[in-house]
């Protein structure tokens, strides 16, 4: 292997456990001392963590290291809260409006009812280490469930259903667009209006059925979470 990119290996490794983003590398000829090779060396070893999104160069104060996103796989069976776990976070959620409301063509065509037939409504602040993540709307068919649904707070709302109702629900279908934020979604996300989010709608299934009984919108800020389509 090249000198330059074995410095490359060690110096991302060195950045994800030691390092936060906003931090700097230290100066690069003080890395060139500490791996003995020459400055344009440690440059090129550079290059590969900018390339890579790890590291952006900060003309005439150095090279900083970048806020990295959240994977999230996107399959059938993708859990938020669990992949967020196991990458070492802590992700939170919880709910910050509820109630019923009527269904629009759109929704009472997915659930099969009648329009303006009544459906819950819940509405969810996801957080990642304390960061504004996702706003997300969710549609549930079942009016049955409203009298146990209405004292979810916080936490999984898939878990929360699997517990008290015995219901388990499969992921059938998402749609991803990006679109500019609203002025709602800059104020819950803590976004800037120039910053994109990523719109998913959802349709999650009784497992082992084809009926659609959750309907999700969810707007995630971009430059937090990148997904990961599994082949």
């Amino acid at each position: 292997m090249r000198v330059y990119l074995d410095i490359a290996r060690h110096l991302e490794q060195e950045v994800r456990s030691h390092f936060q983003a906003g931090d700097y590398l230290p100066p690069e000829s003080k890395l060139a001392k500490k791996y003995d090779v020459n400055r344009h060396t440690v440059r090129r070893a550079i290059d590969e963590l900018v390339f890579t999104g790890l590291i952006e160069r900060q003309q005439g104060r150095g090279n900083m290291v970048v806020s990295q996103p959240y994977d999230y796989p996107l399959h059938a069976g993708a859990h938020f809260t669990d992949n967020l776990m196991e990458q070492g976070s802590l992700p939170t959620s919880q709910v910050i409006s509820s109630g019923l409301v009527a269904a629009n063509e759109k929704i009472a065509g997915m659930f099969d009812v009648e329009m303006e037939s009544q459906v819950i409504k819940l509405r969810t602040l996801r957080k990642i280490n304390g960061m504004p993540a996702s706003v997300i709307d969710h549609y549930l068919a079942d009016l049955e469930w409203w009298s146990v649904v209405k004292h979810f707070q916080v936490g999984s709302l898939h878990a929360f259903l699997k517990d008290k109702l015995d219901v388990h629900l499969t992921r059938k279908s998402t749609r991803l667009r990006a679109m500019m934020p609203k002025k709602t979604d800059c104020r819950l996300l803590q976004l800037s209006g120039k910053t994109p989010i990523m719109v998913f709608k959802t349709t999650n299934v009784i497992t082992g059925t084809d009926r659609i009984v959750e309907f999700s919108s969810s707007h995630t800020r971009s430059d937090l979470v990148e997904i990961v389509l599994e082949h």
